[in-house]
């Protein structure tokens, strides 16, 4: 696999996540901070043969605690390509998400959104797996105006015995992702900040085969005015 030299864009994302992470906080978040969530997800990824067209997609079930207070139903996928001359991934793509207030009320808001990104690869000696992904999304959230988003993420894979990610594997999955708003005027009178949100994540992971990979670990998400933990399963699949 070929290397890239991306330390200006390291430094960049890096920069700018420490730059969201001392963001001052005015208010309250309207939810428990003391209250733990649980998010269970699920990845899939596959290709057309040998060529460089595929799919890929998520589904991810929210709770705002380890009960049954849903915070979000996402579905997700999209259309991948990825050249065989770069380790690069180009795709595009639309969800849909259902969010649920918090507490005992069962209101829901619906959003519909397209996304593009950009996910580079690279190595760093044998045991080291480094992703860049730059998204940027379009949103239509129900009772406000069009809005748009654009995120950074740091993916950081580290094997533990030696296997990278495949069969067998035991490895150390990190990553920081910070999000950064668009617009601030969403409608009717109502604004947001600039700095959306910034997710620091930790988690074990183990290869149950070449294709299929199980993790769990934590997330801490912290928006403009507050910070709420998050316990996470995933399963990743290529097919």
């Amino acid at each position: 696999m070929k290397r890239f030299r991306l330390a200006p864009a390291i430094g960049l994302g890096l920069a700018v996540t420490v730059a969201t992470l001392t963001t001052p906080s005015s208010a309250r978040a309207q939810f428990d901070e003391d209250q733990t969530g649980l998010w269970a997800m699920h990845f899939w990824s596959t290709t057309f043969g040998d060529g460089p067209w595929g799919l890929q997609g998520d589904t991810q079930y929210r709770l705002w605690d380890v009960g049954s207070d849903l915070e979000q139903l996402l579905l997700r996928g999209g259309i991948t390509w990825t050249p065989a001359s770069a380790p690069v991934t180009l795709t595009g793509g639309f969800a849909h998400i259902t969010s649920g207030e918090f507490g005992e009320g069962d209101a829901t808001v619906a959003e519909r959104r397209a996304y593009q990104e950009v996910l580079l690869r690279q190595e760093v000696g044998s045991v080291i797996d480094i992703r860049h992904r730059y998204r940027s999304e379009q949103r239509w959230v129900d009772d406000q105006d069009f809005r748009t988003r654009y995120r950074y993420a740091l993916f950081v894979d580290l094997a533990l015995n030696g296997r990278g990610t495949g069969a067998g594997a035991l490895y150390l999955a990190l990553y920081d992702e910070v999000f950064i708003n668009g617009e601030l005027d969403i409608g009717e009178g109502r604004t947001v900040q600039r700095f959306d949100r910034n997710r620091l994540y930790g988690a074990l992971g183990y290869g149950l085969s070449n294709r299929l990979k199980l993790q769990g670990g934590y997330m801490l998400q912290t928006v403009a005015s507050a910070s709420k933990g998050q316990l996470q399963i995933s399963l990743h699949t290529t097919f």
